[in-house]
């Protein structure tokens, strides 16, 4: 499989973008991979990159958006940090992708068992996280069920994940909100903005409606 050019670029839609990333990851979950020559696509790529989707995911390093979605060298860009919350560095970053590099699809990628979530559902405290950690305790609070305080902790991992849902989607929220380079282009229908969430379980990345 060759890298993309600005040519295949071109000719991707939003919805051609996602089918790329399932069938990826289908792939990824079957322990396939697409017949491709790394070093092969360093040599195409060397001139230039088109990329036809940009992810923002965690950190954390079970959850990597190349594997997960079994692509090479120039096929996306990956925004990282723990929690996958939206900054203005991070908006810059995407509106770079998008506008300017022209990536057809952006996507949110949380993951179960988050150790940012579970941080912020824990309210933890310790140097510079704990600033990063206040951007992701909205989700918390936004999280009403179970109301009893015992509940509402690391330990219940099905709290955590609903955390790290909502998490995905005040993201979303917050880049339709803060940008309107992104607004107007996924109005416009040139790009598309989609929640997700990994499962570190089994490999199965589940798209948001």
């Amino acid at each position: 499989m060759k890298a993309h050019t600005k040519e295949t670029q071109s000719t991707m839609t939003p919805n051609k973008a996602l089918e790329f990333l399932k069938e990826g990851n289908e792939r990824f979950q079957k322990n396939l991979k697409a017949n491709r020559n790394l070093l092969q696509q360093v040599n195409e790529t060397q001139n230039g990159q088109f990329p036809f989707a940009t992810i923002l995911s965690c950190i954390d390093s079970r959850v990597s958006a190349e594997l997960v979605f079994d692509q090479g060298l120039g096929d996306i860009f990956s925004i990282r940090i723990a929690g996958n919350f939206v900054n203005e560095d991070i908006l810059g970053s995407m509106e770079f992708a998008c506008k300017l590099a022209g990536t057809k699809l952006l996507v949110v990628l949380g993951h179960t068992s988050c150790g940012a979530i579970k941080g912020a559902c824990d309210h933890a405290r310790l140097g510079n996280l704990t600033t990063l950690i206040n951007k992701i305790e909205p989700a918390v609070d936004a999280v009403s069920k179970p109301e009893d305080e015992a509940l509402r902790t690391s330990e219940n991992l099905d709290f955590v994940d609903a955390v790290a849902v909502k998490n995905v989607e005040m993201a979303i929220k917050d880049i339709r909100d803060k940008s309107d380079v992104l607004k107007e282009m996924e109005s416009n229908g040139e790009i598309a903005i989609v929640g997700a969430m990994y499962n570190v379980s089994d490999g199965t990345v589940s798209f948001f409606n």
